[in-house]
């Protein structure tokens, strides 16, 4: 099935896991998460993929054997994790991980809720 995004969102959330991830920088599919103040359950997973992508700066900090194999299995705070996700009521969300920290007190990165799919 393909999907198309309708509504982009864009915001950081709260996650919530049943089960915390062993390895805080490699999270699994979470269990729900809170956005607006409203908790949503994750009732299916539609899809997951990672993008261990350098932006901005980090492109040129590397020689090019190494950010070779780090575009294949990341490395410190580069990177994201993408989860497609249906809801108790039916929608579909994408979420993400993002392991950049964000300064000094955030390093441990943040999750974003990207936006509301549809199926073309």
């Amino acid at each position: 099935m393909e999907w198309i995004s309708f509504h982009f969102i864009g915001e950081p959330i709260e996650v919530i896991f049943n089960q915390e991830p062993v390895f805080e920088k490699k999270p699994h599919r979470p269990d729900g998460f809170i956005w607006r103040n409203e908790s949503f359950n994750i009732v299916k997973a539609l899809g997951e993929w990672q993008d261990y992508q350098r932006r901005g700066r980090m492109t040129r900090n590397m020689r090019p054997e190494h950010a070779e194999r780090a575009r294949r299995t990341g490395s410190w705070g580069v990177g994201r994790f993408y989860f497609r996700v249906m809801v108790e009521d039916g929608r579909t969300f994408d979420l993400y991980y993002d392991r950049t920290p964000k300064g000094v007190d955030q390093r441990k990165g943040v999750w974003i809720l990207k936006g509301e799919m549809k199926p073309i």
